[in-house]
C-alpha cells in the first residue's frame, strides 16, 4: 500500500452510500467524470477523507517520444483487480466492484441481485444473475405500466421492504455481451421514489419457445429462491434470512421458466391486480 501511496495522485473523491465511506483517486484528472458517473444511485460526498475502501486508478497514456502504450492500473486498497491497455474494460470493472462492494458491506440493507417494478403499491421481485434475462422481463414490465425501482439489485430493508435502485437499466440486444444505458423514461415509464412490500417474487429464466407455466413456492422455497442470489449471505447470514423471511410473509412466489418477456409481463401485473382486488394489497 505504501508503494502505492507513492505513486502520485492528481485526483480524487470520496462519497457515503448505505453507510459506507468510499474513496476512489486517480493520476489524471480527465478521468473523474466519468468514474462520477459509475458511482452507486445514491451516492452523496463524504465529509473528510477517511474512507472504509479506497480505490486507485493508474490511467494509461503513452510517454514523451514513445508510441508504446502504457496499462490502466487498478487497485482495490492494496490489492490489484484490473490491469490493461483498454480504459473502458476496467472502468466496468471499477463500477462493478465498487457495486458488489456495497452490497456485501451495506449497512442495515441486504441486497439481492434481482430486477425491481412496483404495481399498485406493492413490488414483483425477479431474482436472477447477469444474463439470466431479468433486465428483458424489467424492461417488458415497464412497458406494461409498472414503475422502475432496478435490474440490478433488490435492496431490502429490515422489514422487507424493497427500496429504489435507480440505475439505468442495461439492456442486451440479440445475446450481445454488450449492453446499452436506457432509462424507464425513455419507455413511457416511471422511476419509484418509495419503498414497497413485495408482492410477487418471480424466479424465471428465458428459454426459447418455452410457455409461462409456473409453480408456486412454499414460503420456505421462496427464501432459499431469493438467498441463493444475496450478496451478504455469507458474511451475515442471520440478518439475511431474517429480511428474506419478511420479504415473502404476504408474497406470492412462482418458479418457472419463461418464453417472450411482454406475454409474461401482462400476466404477472394482471397476478398481482388479482391480488389488489383480494384486499391484501395497501395502496
Amino acid at each position: 500500500m505504501e508503494k502505492i501511496d507513492r505513486l502520485g495522485w492528481a485526483a480524487g473523491a470520496a462519497f457515503v452510500s448505505y453507510g459506507l465511506r468510499v474513496g476512489i483517486r486517480v493520476s489524471s484528472p480527465e478521468i473523474m467524470p466519468r468514474i462520477e458517473r459509475l458511482l452507486p444511485p445514491n451516492a452523496k460526498p463524504a465529509r473528510g477523507p477517511r474512507v472504509q475502501r479506497l480505490y486507485s486508478l493508474i490511467v494509461s497514456g503513452t510517454k514523451v517520444g514513445s508510441h508504446v502504450r502504457r496499462f490502466n492500473l487498478l487497485y482495490a486498497d492494496s490489492v490489484q483487480l484490473a490491469r490493461s491497455k483498454d480504459t473502458d474494460s476496467v472502468l466496468e470493472i471499477l463500477e462493478r466492484e465498487l457495486q458488489l462492494y456495497i452490497a456485501e458491506y451495506a449497512r442495515h440493507r441486504v441486497f439481492v441481485h434481482a430486477g425491481v417494478v412496483g404495481w399498485r403499491g406493492r413490488a414483483i421481485i425477479i431474482p436472477g444473475r447477469t444474463m439470466s434475462g431479468k433486465t428483458t422481463l424489467v424492461k417488458a414490465l415497464v412497458e406494461a405500466g409498472a414503475t422502475y425501482y432496478s435490474d440490478e439489485y433488490a435492496v431490502l430493508d429490515e422489514h422487507g421492504r424493497v427500496h429504489p435502485y435507480l440505475k439505468p437499466m442495461s439492456v442486451r440486444e440479440n445475446g450481445d455481451r454488450s449492453a446499452k444505458e436506457i432509462r424507464p423514461e425513455a419507455l413511457g415509464g416511471t422511476s419509484g421514489v418509495k419503498p414497497l412490500p413485495v408482492g410477487l417474487v418471480v424466479a424465471t429464466g428465458y428459454r426459447e419457445g418455452a410457455r409461462w407455466r409456473p409453480r408456486q413456492l412454499l414460503p420456505g422455497r421462496a427464501v432459499m429462491a431469493l438467498l441463493d442470489h444475496t450478496v451478504s449471505v455469507r458474511r451475515k447470514p442471520e440478518r439475511a434470512l431474517n429480511t428474506l423471511r419478511q420479504v415473502v410473509t404476504d408474497a406470492v412466489a412462482l418458479k418457472g421458466v419463461r418464453g417472450e418477456a411482454t406475454e409474461v409481463a401482462e400476466t404477472l401485473l394482471r397476478r398481482l391486480t388479482e391480488k389488489a382486488g383480494r384486499g391484501s394489497v395497501v395502496t
